[in-house]
């Protein structure tokens, strides 16, 4: 009896010492009422910019502590959720709502703070021909939309209380889904609270040793991308399409890598602004049987974060047979890896500040 209780207690003695340590979970929330003004970044929505918008910003944050090797990579950002109310006190504009996947970045001793921020928003009144034709910023009801606040902000500094303040940036856009879709920019100054949901405990951040090998050779990646688009010109029809890309990259270490490839595009949309500009603008001299492929080639830039990444791309197309946007192309956007070689990707492709589409791709790199 005797040995099997010794035989217990040191199994279980050794199974306590085999867990991992927990990973400890402390959120903040914070609250930011805002106030600002439409940008007119664009002269065709001049007559939307009436009034002064605002709206609250709420938060859920996650610190982050180092106990996975990215965390200390990137200064220990956190992760999170945000969710925005936007009045545009414009009845033709109607209200937003988003909700967005949110990284807080800290610098300067951690008391500023950069939150960059993704997701969808709901519009109450898009375009509509006959009830709001005068909309052409917004042609759907469910927009792709980018937060960017930048704020001086300190934690718990009474009773879980603290504070920050700062300027924010809102871009809501269907990235062509449907015409019209001019966007709009939203500046705004805001102020707010943040509490802390666990001000009892305190945790301190783990310097994690790179293990990564990095001294990676040339790779090569295949990607096929996909969507549905339309052109500017409202009623001309929403059309699928599809993209191949085929791209070397060298990684740099730990964070990067460049990139150098080739993309095709099937953009089927512009079957139909060919066929319409052939007949209802011939002093354009389009002929309906133009070409409506294009090939680029492209250089870009890969941050790794953890299984996700950033990708930002610069193309120029070396065939162009019909001319839409200029020859001048980029692509910023998500990846996230599944194991060493499958990928996935969002990416938003533009002229400039003119969106074409927003991609979605699946991919492997070898």
């Amino acid at each position: 009896m005797k040995r099997l209780l010794c035989l217990y207690i040191l199994i279980c003695g050794s199974y306590g010492f085999s867990q991992k340590e927990e990973v400890p979970k402390k959120f903040v929330v914070d609250v930011n009422q805002f106030y600002g003004s439409i940008v007119l970044h664009n002269p065709d929505i001049s007559h939307l910019i009436t009034n002064h918008p605002g709206g609250v910003i709420l938060g859920l944050s996650r610190k982050r502590f180092g106990n996975e090797e990215w965390e200390s990579q990137y200064g220990y950002p956190d992760t999170g959720a945000s969710f925005v109310y936007q009045n545009t006190n414009n009845s033709t504009l109607g209200d937003l709502f988003g909700l967005y996947a949110h990284y807080n970045f800290y610098f300067l001793k951690r008391n500023l703070q950069l939150r960059i921020g993704q997701g969808l928003a709901y519009n109450t009144n898009p375009y509509d021909k006959t009830e709001n034709f005068r909309n052409n910023a917004y042609g759907s009801h469910i927009l792709a939309s980018t937060l960017v606040m930048f704020n001086y902000h300190k934690e718990n500094l009474f009773a879980g209380l603290g504070l920050k303040a700062g300027i924010s940036l809102l871009h809501y856009s269907n990235a062509n889904f449907k015409a019209p879709n001019t966007s709009t920019n939203t500046m705004a100054f805001n102020v707010g609270l943040t509490y802390d949901l666990d001000s009892e405990k305190s945790y301190e951040f783990i310097q994690t040793e790179t293990t990564e090998n990095v001294a990676e050779p040339i790779r090569y990646n295949l990607v096929l991308r996909g969507g549905a688009n339309e052109s500017d010109i409202i009623d001309l029809g929403r059309y699928g399409f599809f993209i191949l890309s085929a791209y070397a990259d060298k990684r740099l270490g730990r964070k990067s890598a460049l990139q150098f490839g080739t993309d095709v595009f099937f953009s089927t949309f512009l079957k139909e602004v060919i066929r319409f500009q052939s007949i209802s603008f011939p002093e354009l001299n389009v002929a309906s049987d133009t070409d409506y492929k294009r090939v680029g080639l492209f250089i870009g830039h890969e941050l790794f974060v953890n299984k996700m990444s950033v990708i930002a791309q610069l193309g120029y197309y070396v065939y162009y047979p019909f001319d839409f946007e200029g020859k001048i192309y980029n692509r910023i956007g998500l990846k996230r890896y599944f194991g060493d070689k499958i990928f996935g990707a969002v990416t938003l492709k533009s002229h400039g500040a003119k969106a074409e589409t927003v991609e979605f791709g699946i991919g492997v790199r070898l």
